[in-house]
């Protein structure tokens, strides 16, 4: 599969003559300087103001998104007519939902017009966002799903579809046959739970393969993540293969030791850590997400029916998935680069 850095373009919004961004919680001084001379500087009649909330501000998958939305803000507030773009990043340090809640509450009574948020948990953000709908508030979700919310789209993978993606591509490592673990992290999470939802209905497919065992574990660190596999595989030394849903016990060092060496490992999340894995050899492949598209394509979805009134043709908008492996990590940590604003 070809490596794509989902880097989008506005086709629709035709116009924009200002730009400015308002870092919120997690931004950095010189951010908040220049969004402070960018709006100063503004002559536009219109500021769409869009607060971003993803997941954490310790994952890098959600600083692509960031970037991704603030380099939609800017494109869009060159090329929109009469109109410009302020970004507002609104983010916990770490995944908590009841801060997500406080966060949508905020930006709502701040006067925003849209907001593209990661749910960590659908069920507690739920009523805050059919409270910002219900008050003229664009949703737009991402990554991770709210859909009782009245939101007007989610965009990112079909999640259950790459849970059997990762199960496919173990399916072949294992060469159909073996004993499988799953590692799953917030069980509250509904983009986790479709993805272990496809592993298992991927896993039936094959005679050969044991149904796997799912093991979750909180909070979702990386140290947390690979304590779990490390216990896992102790207790259960038969195991010959790993489905990760999310990439996070790669997010450290030597991670897999003891473990590699026994068994075959799939997971979600080329990141820059994991990817090292890839490289290694110790993970046979990864399996990725459009990060900076998060952020860029929820920006452009809210612009699109602000500006223009116009909504996706589907609530539920897909993106690709690219299969990573030792072949062609390389390559695809160039992509992270641009998505991290290091080139």
């Amino acid at each position: 599969m070809s490596i794509k850095t989902h880097i989008f373009t506005a086709s629709s919004l035709l116009a924009l003559t200002a730009f400015s961004i308002v870092g919120c919680s997690g931004s950095t001084d010189s951010e908040k300087a220049a969004s402070s001379e960018s709006a100063s500087s503004s002559n536009s009649e219109i500021v769409y103001k869009i607060g971003v909330i993803a997941k954490s501000n310790s994952n890098p998958v959600f600083q692509a998104a960031k970037n991704g939305a603030i380099a939609a803000g800017k494109r869009l507030s060159d090329d929109l007519d009469g109109a410009s773009v302020e970004i507002l990043w609104q983010t916990p340090p770490m995944e908590d939902a009841q801060v997500q809640a406080q966060y949508v509450e905020q930006l709502v009574s701040s006067g925003v017009d849209g907001i593209a948020i990661s749910c960590t948990d659908a069920n507690l953000l739920t009523g805050a966002l059919k409270s910002a709908v219900d008050k003229g508030v664009i949703v737009v979700t991402f990554d991770s799903d709210a859909p009782e919310s009245g939101r007007m789209a989610y965009y990112g993978v079909d999640d259950k579809q790459a849970g059997m993606e990762v199960m496919k591509q173990l399916a072949a490592q294992l060469d159909n046959e073996g004993k499988v673990a799953v590692l799953t992290g917030n069980p509250a999470a509904t983009n986790l739970q479709a993805r272990v939802n496809g592993v298992l209905e991927q896993a039936a497919e094959y005679d050969g393969i044991e149904t796997p065992v799912v093991y979750s574990f909180m909070p979702e660190t990386a140290t947390e993540a690979a304590a779990k596999m490390q216990q896992v595989q102790s207790a259960n030394p038969d195991i010959t293969g790993w489905a990760l849903v999310g990439g996070w016990p790669l997010y450290t060092d030597n991670a897999l030791d003891g473990i590699y060496e026994n068994a075959k490992i799939v997971s979600m999340d080329p990141l820059p850590l994991p990817l090292d894995y890839a490289l290694k050899g110790q993970v046979q492949v990864l399996v990725g997400q459009p990060y900076f598209g998060w952020g860029e394509k929820s920006v452009e979805m809210i612009v699109d029916k602000l500006h223009f009134d116009r909504a996706p043709a589907s609530e539920m908008v897909y993106a690709d998935f690219d299969i990573v492996t030792t072949e062609n990590a390389a390559e695809f940590a160039e992509g992270w680069k641009v998505w991290l604003g290091e080139d």
